[in-house]
């Protein structure tokens, strides 16, 4: 492969995906809408993913194509970026007859926490999102490529990741005062006890274990950037992955007791229980990448941890 057509460079995932290419020698052609990108090698295009001619003047002459552009919970651009887009995407994959597809889904698309889920989550789980634009997009972007591998033979290949972490995300996430507004009882996580929101208000930090409506710490999965990319790089222009989903997460899910507790002997900071009634266990199977791709994941939650503390203590 000597060029790649990127739609969403410029988010989270796309800047480090233009970087693995450009490392194999690959030329990057992107679309960009908002965010610049830069690079050697980097054509950018201005547009946007919903107008048909910026799609296909991003994708002639691409053997490779990568979709990641999305948006969250935005009802006026989700339609058109997430669902329009990516059939735009997919319809110049179709009439360019490219090498590889390669689009980006989430772990949103199969219900995750929202949903019982008595087994581990595998590429065969049905599709359910959960409420909200986000994981609708999600479902329906898998179906789309689905469908256009089936009735055009687009050679289409997901990348279906977990909640992905970089950086000092996890403190973020393991922050009762970043994620609870008194102001706003029920945005962010947990039951809102009178209890927590005095610890809000007098700014007093915790680090939350989340549990289920019996009190029993909740097990999820999540997954490090650095380990989607070391998938990614596995998938492109490898013949086993035409036509297959795999699912991308960390060697094991974590227990929300066990995870705080780590994190509280290292930062010092005491733990609270916060009951998540409506949110239920639920592991990743990534047998698929590790047996099809050789996926080999290298940060669970212990050394996911200790590299956002070291994030965060840097100069």
């Amino acid at each position: 492969m000597t060029t790649a057509a990127i739609f969403g460079a410029g988010g989270k995932l796309g800047r480090h995906v233009v970087g693995r290419l450009q490392a194999r020698g690959i030329s990057c052609r992107v679309l960009v809408h908002r965010t610049p990108v830069a690079g050697n090698q980097v054509v950018s295009i201005a547009g946007s993913i919903a107008d048909p001619h910026a799609v296909d003047e991003v994708v002639r002459g691409a053997d490779l194509v990568v979709q990641l552009a999305t948006t969250k919970e935005d009802a006026a651009t989700f339609f058109e970026v997430s669902l329009r887009g990516t059939f735009n995407v997919l319809e110049a994959c179709r009439r360019q007859r490219v090498r590889q597809f390669i689009l980006f889904g989430g772990d949103a698309a199969l219900g995750i926490w929202f949903y019982p889920q008595p087994r581990p989550i595998d590429e065969d789980h049905p599709r359910t999102a959960y409420p909200g634009y986000y994981a609708f997009s999600k479902v329906m972007e898998e179906a789309m490529a689905e469908q256009y591998a089936i009735q055009y033979g687009v050679p289409v290949t997901v990348l279906r990741s977990s909640w992905v972490f970089e950086g000092d995300d996890l403190l973020r996430h393991f922050s009762l005062l970043q994620n609870v507004n008194p102001a706003e009882p029920g945005h962010g996580f947990g039951e809102l006890t009178p209890e927590i929101l005095d610890l809000v208000r007098t700014r007093q930090e915790r680090i939350p274990i989340l549990t289920d409506r019996e009190g029993t710490p909740l097990r999820r999965h999540i997954v490090h950037l650095d380990d989607v990319m070391q998938a990614f790089d596995r998938l492109v222009d490898q013949p086993a992955a035409r036509g297959k989903t795999f699912n991308i997460a960390a060697p094991a899910p974590f227990d929300y007791a066990v995870a705080a507790d780590y994190l509280s002997r290292r930062l010092g900071v005491p733990t609270v229980r916060l009951r998540c009634p409506d949110y239920h266990p639920f592991e990743i199977n990534i047998t698929r990448a590790r047996t099809v791709l050789g996926y080999a994941p290298e940060n669970d939650f212990v050394r996911m941890a200790d590299r956002a503390i070291a994030a965060r203590t840097l100069p």
